[in-house]
């Protein structure tokens, strides 16, 4: 091919892109269909998103995947007019054109693909959420359900709940929205309503309420009832503490964004989340890590099974630690988090046993803070039941990435240039990084990167749409 040649085939292909934005959008704010290119979601997608989306499914497939075969998958898919399900257009498109030479069929495979989702009636009203809190997991929190406004949003932001109230504080919250040093800016616009305290994001309202107190806030007063309060604050970790929420008018349920204690429900989102009854008032999200390791755990245990084990975790800094040397209650925490690697505790692997049973007292775990603000990295080292060899257990963890269950947590990356960066806007609960992978006989080591802010906040929105009784159909089955 000339240069020529390759410039245009990239317009084409560029165009083709363009012209799956709207209607990637359409289906999702009118139909409650999310469109995904092998577990990759597409909403809100630039048009070399787009394009990346398709060359990544080299990883998967090969070779990349024709964005000229997908394109009128995409169409007929629209045509059909589904309804609350999250659809792998790359998947469906590649088992198409493996068995056709043509567009002809397309209509009638979608219509078998796709046939849960068709004629499912209307989509229920959303469930007013309300976060209380608004530091990183809020604010990521914020932009989730943000960009999920529509006719099919199943989760409403109605408000957020913070402490303070002084002048100009409203401002800095919303500039606190608008900017992030990590994940960059807000994909959209933000007002500030000074007169009602308000902040309209993308047009979503969202009230901002001051208040010291969950019990003392009336969420009727501001039309928000039975709403779905999510505790980003970390103050309240026990029952007895979070239940004060449920002394709030217009307040139904609770999500904790950190490990519950007691006999609280621990739901690492695509492991347990099926616990989750009508009846509980009070749930918990677990920690970022319990969530990044667990997924992995459960397929190996399900495969190779696993005798006993040790995670390392390899840990960004977090707000709770100093930036520079001061008085500080935890041990070693009051040396400065951006020159030094802080040996520290974790639960977490105590923690996977709450949403593993069959783990219990099998696992130990440590952590090491080091200087960087985001992404942390889990070595798993396990001992298993039966043997393996890398390339065998890489192949495995490539599938259950592809096909199983745990799709939307486990990622598999095949980069021999893999650093934590890369990792920054992952919407896996954790990324098996198969290039590190160590296997011989009985024993291996994973490595598990994971964004502990953004990926972990993509689970909890899963366990808010559980707790809301949302139930969205995964196809292609």
């Amino acid at each position: 091919m000339t240069h020529e040649h390759y410039l245009q085939a990239w317009q084409e292909s560029q165009a083709l892109a363009e012209a799956m934005q709207p209607l990637i959008g359409r289906l999702y704010r009118q139909q409650g269909i999310e469109i995904t290119l092998f577990g990759r979601p597409l909403q809100n997608a630039s048009t070399i998103d787009i394009l990346k989306a398709h060359r990544v499914v080299r990883r998967h497939q090969g070779a990349p995947l024709p964005i000229q075969q997908s394109f009128p998958l995409l169409c007929a898919i629209v045509a059909l007019n589904p309804t609350a399900a999250e659809v792998d257009l790359g998947k469906l498109t590649v088992g198409y054109w493996q068995a056709h030479q043509d567009e002809a069929g397309i209509e009638d495979y979608l219509s078998a693909k796709l046939a849960p989702a068709l004629n499912q009636g209307a989509v229920p009203a959303p469930t007013d959420v309300v976060l209380y809190g608004f530091g990183r997991i809020g604010r990521l929190l914020a932009r989730l359900l943000i960009e999920r406004t529509g006719a099919a949003n199943s989760l409403r932001l109605r408000a957020i709940v913070v402490r303070g109230g002084r002048e100009g504080d409203l401002e800095k919250r919303a500039s606190l929205l608008r900017r992030d040093s990590v994940h960059g800016p807000f994909n959209g616009s933000i007002e500030v309503d000074v007169e009602r305290s308000a902040i309209i994001a993308n047009g979503t309202f969202i009230q901002v309420i001051y208040a010291n107190s969950p019990a003392d806030i009336d969420y009727t007063a501001y039309g928000i009832d039975n709403a779905l309060i999510v505790d980003n604050t970390g103050v309240w970790r026990d029952e007895a503490g979070l239940s004060e929420h449920l002394k709030a008018r217009g307040a139904a349920r609770v999500l904790l964004t950190a490990p519950g204690k007691g006999e609280m429900k621990n739901v690492v989102f695509g492991v347990n989340h099926e616990v989750i009854g009508p009846d509980d008032k009070i749930i918990s999200a677990a920690s970022c890590t319990t969530n990044a390791i667990t997924p992995v755990l459960k397929v190996m245990q399900d495969r190779y099974g696993i005798r006993h084990g040790h995670v390392e975790t390899v840990h960004s800094y977090t707000n709770d630690q100093n930036l520079i040397d001061n008085y500080h209650q935890g041990e070693r925490r009051g040396r400065s988090a951006a020159l030094n690697m802080v040996m520290t505790s974790t639960g977490a692997a105590k923690a996977v046993a709450k949403a593993l049973p069959e783990l219990k007292g099998k696992l130990t775990g440590n952590a090491i803070r080091v200087p960087t603000p985001n992404v942390s990295l889990a070595i798993i080292n396990l001992s298993l039941e039966q043997a393996t060899d890398r390339d065998s257990l890489n192949a495995y963890l490539q599938q259950m990435s592809l096909s199983s269950a745990l799709h939307r947590q486990i990622d598999f990356s095949a980069s021999t240039e893999l650093v934590s960066s890369d990792m920054v806007g992952s919407r896996f609960a954790g990324i098996v990084d198969s290039q590190a992978t160590i296997a011989e006989g009985d024993h291996c080591v994973l490595y598990v990167w994971y964004d502990n802010e953004f990926g972990y906040s993509c689970q909890v929105v899963r366990v808010m749409e559980q707790m809301a009784g949302v139930v969205r159909q995964d196809l292609p089955a």
